[in-house]
């Protein structure tokens, strides 16, 4: 490297630099003595806003539900002013709400993609859209349940899942597999709005046809973004004129994008993430540049690579702190620690349930337990000094743990 590339010109500091900076103490001490001694009144603006853009929870409630195919529907959710929330919280096209639900006692939370734009949510409303699984204990509830009128308790918005021009490509492949396609269709209309200046272009997965979510309303945003959305349908149980038939694959994405100038966002359920990774590691790109949405709960964790052999056998104790009190509960080695927190009636706070945001997390004082390391997301320090995330960690003996103190609304 020649001397010219390296050299730095830097403006040295004037008098009149030096000599506020002298200052600065004196002035400051000078402005407080000066302060009123009573409190600010009212809400100080900084505060206000602060709480508006991240609220701790909203007050929704449904007004409207629409069937997109046979068990996925899309939920409209309005500001419920009479319980207290009087606008809904700004976000992040990618971005996931939290919902709240008291069901047989107990208090679960599940995460959400937000699948309206962030205009729409100016506009008052925020949209989810839900596929009602065969053992999914909450989606059936939404499905069985949520009508007009229903009360809806959620987080502000929540995760990280979005466009960052500091870090990402203005470039995106967008990869989904069933209801991960909903952060898309949030991205998408941004793009089309005008707020978000990337170009899209999404590999979306489905069985057949008629599995796809959104198929005529996507195409009409593609059609309408001046080429800067693009969708490309895959279809794996059927072959059909205009669509890609198989898997998404290395290849695939070549032919459509240029991997080596494209973020990588994907989305979809835990087989799809799966079958992805080795796809994925192919194409030799930096991990900044790939980024993967949550997908909850690991389902057969006994199969997880790591997972010790013959581990799920029995049910275990677990002593649990919370503030004062003590209690032992069972849990079952399939399940996720707060899984088990829940049936027992705890209501520990939760967002992502998939070990990355850390709102779970706990102290544990001892025991054996598991945690796939792909989705081990704690810091350092807190595996050091034994803190864990109880949404990803599965008990391998008897654990005794401390639990976080929730939040009051």
């Amino acid at each position: 490297m020649t001397k010219e590339k390296i050299d730095i010109k830097i403006k040295p500091l004037g008098f009149l630099d030096l000599l506020a900076f002298k200052k600065l103490v004196p002035t400051r001490k000078k402005k407080i003595a000066a302060a009123a001694a009573a409190p600010f009144p009212g809400n100080p603006p900084v505060n206000a806003l602060a709480a508006q853009l991240h609220p701790e929870v909203q007050h929704l409630k449904v007004s409207e539900v629409r069937e997109e195919t046979e068990n996925v529907k899309t939920y409209k959710l309005v500001a419920d002013t009479d319980r207290g929330t009087e606008r809904l919280a700004f976000f992040r096209p990618g971005q996931y709400l939290s919902l709240e639900f008291k069901i047989n006692g107990s208090t679960v939370t599940r995460p959400y993609s937000i699948s309206s734009s962030p205009q729409e949510a100016l506009n008052g409303y925020y949209e989810i859209t839900i596929k009602k699984d065969d053992d999914g204990y909450i989606s059936g509830y939404i499905h069985e349940q949520w009508s007009v009128g229903s009360a809806v308790t959620a987080s502000g918005p929540q995760g990280h899942f979005y466009y960052d021009n500091l870090r990402d490509s203005s470039n995106l492949a967008a990869i989904a597999g069933g209801c991960g396609v909903t952060p898309f269709r949030s991205m998408a209309k941004s793009i089309v709005e005008g707020d978000l200046p990337v170009k899209l272009t999404i590999f979306y997965g489905s069985n057949k046809r008629q599995d796809i979510i959104f198929l005529e309303e996507m195409e009409q945003l593609a059609a309408s973004s001046n080429g800067a959305v693009r969708i490309v349908h895959v279809l794996a149980g059927e072959e059909a004129e205009g669509f890609e038939h198989g898997f998404i694959t290395a290849d695939l994405l070549r032919k459509y994008v240029d991997v080596n100038d494209c973020s990588f966002f994907i989305c979809g359920p835990q087989a799809m993430y799966n079958y992805l990774s080795n796809e994925i590691a192919g194409l030799k790109i930096r991990n900044k540049y790939i980024r993967r949405e949550l997908f909850g709960e690991i389902k057969q964790i006994n199969n997880t690579k790591g997972y010790p052999a013959g581990a799920v056998a029995e049910m275990y104790s677990v002593k649990v702190h919370t503030g004062s009190q003590v209690r032992v509960i069972e849990a079952d080695p399939s399940e996720s620690l707060l899984v088990a927190l829940e049936r027992a009636g705890f209501c520990p706070p939760s967002a992502c349930r998939s070990g990355s945001c850390g709102v779970c997390r706990s102290l544990l004082i001892k025991g054996e337990h598991f945690i796939p390391e792909d989705v081990d997301a704690r810091r350092e320090a807190d595996k050091k000094f034994g803190f864990i995330h109880p949404c990803i960690s599965y008990p391998l003996g008897d654990l005794e743990i401390i639990l976080p103190r929730k939040k009051k609304d």
